[in-house]
C-alpha cells in the first residue's frame, strides 16, 4: 500500500518533481545557472509556450487535438506587429486576440456540428493560417521601431519577474482556477471524461467542444502576440510554428494530461513547460547546438508517452480487482 500511494504521488506530480530534479542538477553543475539574468530569461522562454498551454490541455481534457496552435501563434505576433502602427498596442492586440478567437471558433463548429475528426480539422487549418501568413508577411519578418513596450515587457523591476512574466502567471494562474474550482470550468472535464455522463447532467457537449477551441485559439493568438511585443519583431518562421506546437504537447503530456479526455491540469502543464526550458536553457550553458534541444525535448515526450501507456496498461490490468478479497474468503471460513 506504502509503494502504491508513493508511486500514485510520484505520477501526480511528476512535472514538479522532474523540475526539481533539472533545477538542482544544473544549479550543482554550472555556477552561472542561478544568477538572476538567468533565471529571468528562463521564465521569460517559458512565457510563450505557457499562454498556449493553457488552451492546448483544455482541448486534450475534453478529448480532442489542436494542431494549428503553432500556424495561430505566428498568426497573433504579426498581426500584433503589423496593425500596430494603424490601431496602437491596444487595437493590434485586441485584433490579434479576435482573429484567435475567429480561428477557435472555425475549428470548433467543423468538430462540434460539421462532425470532421479535430485532427482533420485543425491540420488544414494550421495549413491555411500558416500559407495567409506568409502573404501577409511577404516572407519577411515584421517589427516595429516603438521600443518602449518591449523594453517595458522585459524589465523586471521585481526581481526575476518582469511584466512578460507576471502576465503569463495571472493567466496561468487564472485558468487554473476557473477550470478546477468553478462549476462552469468543472464541465470540461465531464465532457471530456464521459459524454453520456454530461448529457445526462445537463451539460451542452457542443458548446463545450466549440469553447474549448475559440479559448485555444484565443490564447494562441495572445502568446504569439505577447511574444511579439516582448521583441518589438515576429518572424516569418514555420519552424517557430512547429516547434511551439512540439513543445506544448510534450508539456501537455508530461504534464499528466491524456488525450483520451477527461483528465488534466493547468498548474501541473506549466510546471511541465519550466522543465522544458530549464533543459534548454541548461543545454545552452553548456554549449550545445540547438539541434540537440530538439533532440532532448524528443527523447523526453518518448520517454513520458511510453511511462503513460504503461501506467494506463498497468491500471487496466488491475481494474476491478480487490486484494483484501481472498483473506476475507479465508476469515469467513474460519467462522
Amino acid at each position: 500500500m506504502g509503494n502504491f500511494k508513493l508511486s500514485r504521488f510520484v505520477d501526480n506530480n511528476r512535472a514538479l518533481l522532474m523540475l526539481m530534479v533539472v533545477f538542482i542538477g544544473l544549479a550543482l553543475t554550472h555556477p552561472n545557472f542561478l544568477n538572476s539574468y538567468n533565471l529571468t530569461t528562463i521564465l521569460k522562454s517559458a512565457s510563450l509556450y505557457s499562454v498556449v498551454v493553457i488552451g492546448f490541455a483544455l482541448i486534450f481534457i475534453i478529448g480532442e487535438l489542436d494542431l494549428s496552435v503553432g500556424a495561430i501563434v505566428m498568426m497573433g505576433g504579426m498581426l500584433a506587429i503589423g496593425l500596430e502602427p494603424q490601431l496602437g498596442w491596444y487595437g493590434s492586440f485586441a485584433g490579434a486576440a479576435l482573429a484567435g478567437v475567429v480561428i477557435g471558433l472555425v475549428n470548433g463548429l467543423l468538430v462540434a456540428k460539421a462532425k470532421i475528426h479535430s485532427f482533420i480539422v485543425t491540420l488544414g487549418m494550421m495549413t491555411i493560417v500558416l500559407g495567409l501568413m506568409h502573404i501577409y508577411s511577404g516572407g519577411d519578418t515584421l517589427s516595429t521601431e516603438d521600443y518602449d513596450l518591449s523594453d517595458w515587457m522585459d524589465t523586471a523591476e521585481i526581481p526575476l519577474l518582469p511584466p512578460l512574466v507576471i502576465i503569463t502567471l495571472c493567466l496561468v494562474l487564472g485558468a487554473n482556477f476557473f477550470f478546477n474550482k468553478t462549476r462552469f470550468g468543472r464541465g470540461f472535464f465531464v465532457v471530456g471524461g464521459n459524454k453520456e455522463t454530461a448529457w445526462l447532467a445537463g451539460l451542452n457537449k457542443d458548446m463545450y467542444i466549440v469553447l474549448a477551441f475559440v479559448i485555444s485559439g484565443m490564447l494562441s493568438a495572445i502568446g504569439g502576440a505577447l511574444f511579439s511585443m516582448s521583441l518589438a519583431a515576429m518572424p516569418a518562421n514555420v519552424n517557430l510554428a512547429n516547434n511551439t506546437l512540439m513543445a506544448v504537447l510534450a508539456a501537455t503530456i508530461i504534464g499528466g494530461t491524456i488525450m483520451s479526455g477527461g483528465k488534466g491540469n493547468i498548474l501541473k502543464c506549466y510546471f511541465a513547460v519550466l522543465l522544458l526550458s530549464t533543459i534548454f536553457n541548461g543545454i545552452s550553458l553548456f554549449g550545445f547546438s540547438y539541434d540537440i534541444q530538439i533532440f532532448v525535448n524528443g527523447v523526453i515526450l518518448a520517454i513520458v508517452v511510453l511511462y503513460e501507456a504503461f501506467a494506463v496498461y498497468k491500471h487496466d490490468a488491475v481494474k476491478g480487482q480487490n486484494p483484501k478479497l481472498l483473506q476475507s474468503m479465508l476469515l469467513s471460513r474460519k467462522r
